[in-house]
C-alpha cells in the first residue's frame, strides 16, 4: 500500500473557534490505482490531499506512507519524503515565467541535487513522454493552457515519484484541453503511475478507477468505476 490512514483528523483551532476539516477518515491507496476524491466546496478534499501529500500534518489518527508511520513527523522529515516520492499537479500551473520549459521541469532535480548530466537525461526523457520536446526552449507565456499543464505534469514526473497528487488539474482549462490532460493522466496510470486526484467534475472523476466522496470531512461513499 502507498497510503493507509486510520481515524485521520485535521482540526484547525483559533482562540474562539475549532473547525474539523478531516473527521476520522480511514482510507487506503494501493500501488497502481487512480483514485478521485469528490465532494462539495469546503468538505475537506484539498485538506486531505495536503495531509496525504505530506504538505501538512494530521491532528489525530494514524498515517502510513509507503509502509512507514509518518504520523507526527516534523516538516523537515515530511519534506524529505515528499520530494523523494510525490509529484504534484495543481489547478494553477505554478510555472516560473522567467524559466524555459526545460528549466521549469529541471527545477525539482536541482533541489534534489541531481548531477547535471543526469538532470538533462531525465528532463529529455519526460519531455518526450509528454510530447513537448519541441517546446523545450519556450517560456510559459508562449504556451497554451493545455501545454502549460503538460509541462506541470512533466515537472511532477521528472523525479520518478511513487505517487502523483493532482488538485483540480483541469480547473483552468477549457473542456477540450481538460479532456486532453485527463487522457494523459489515464495513460500515465496505465503505465504504472499511482494517481490521487481532487476534482469537482464527475466527468473527470469518471476517468479514474475509484471515486471517494467526502462530506463534512467524512468519507460517505467509496466505489469502483471500472475493474
Amino acid at each position: 500500500m502507498i497510503i493507509e490512514t486510520e481515524s485521520l483528523q485535521k482540526i484547525y483551532r483559533t482562540d474562539v473557534v475549532e473547525t474539523t476539516a478531516i473527521d476520522g477518515i480511514n482510507f487506503g491507496l494501493s500501488e497502481g490505482q487512480f483514485v478521485s476524491i469528490m465532494g462539495p466546496s469546503g468538505c475537506g478534499k484539498s485538506t486531505l490531499l495536503h495531509v496525504l501529500g505530506l504538505i501538512d500534518s494530521a491532528s489525530g489518527g494514524r498515517y502510513r506512507f509507503l509502509g512507514e508511520d509518518v504520523t507526527g513527523y516534523p516538516e523537515r522529515r515530511r519534506a524529505q519524503l515528499r520530494k523523494a516520492n510525490i509529484g504534484f499537479v495543481f489547478q494553477s500551473f505554478n510555472l516560473i515565467e522567467e524559466l524555459t520549459v526545460f528549466e521549469n521541469i529541471e527545477l525539482p532535480l536541482i533541489y534534489a541535487r541531481v548531477p547535471g548530466h543526469e538532470r538533462r537525461k531525465r528532463v529529455d526523457a519526460v519531455l518526450e513522454k509528454m510530447d513537448i520536446a519541441h517546446r523545450r526552449g519556450h517560456f510559459p507565456a508562449q504556451l497554451s493552457g493545455g501545454q502549460q499543464q503538460r509541462v506541470a505534469v512533466a515537472r511532477a514526473l521528472v523525479n520518478q515519484p511513487k505517487l502523483v497528487l493532482a488538485d483540480e488539474p483541469t480547473g483552468n482549462l477549457d473542456s477540450e484541453h481538460g479532456d486532453e490532460v485527463m487522457r494523459m493522466l489515464v495513460k500515465l496510470n496505465e503505465e504504472g503511475t499511482s494517481i490521487l486526484m481532487v476534482t469537482h467534475s464527475p466527468t473527470n472523476a469518471a476517468f479514474s478507477s475509484r471515486i471517494v466522496s467526502l462530506l463534512d470531512g467524512k468519507i460517505v461513499a467509496d466505489k469502483a468505476t471500472r475493474s
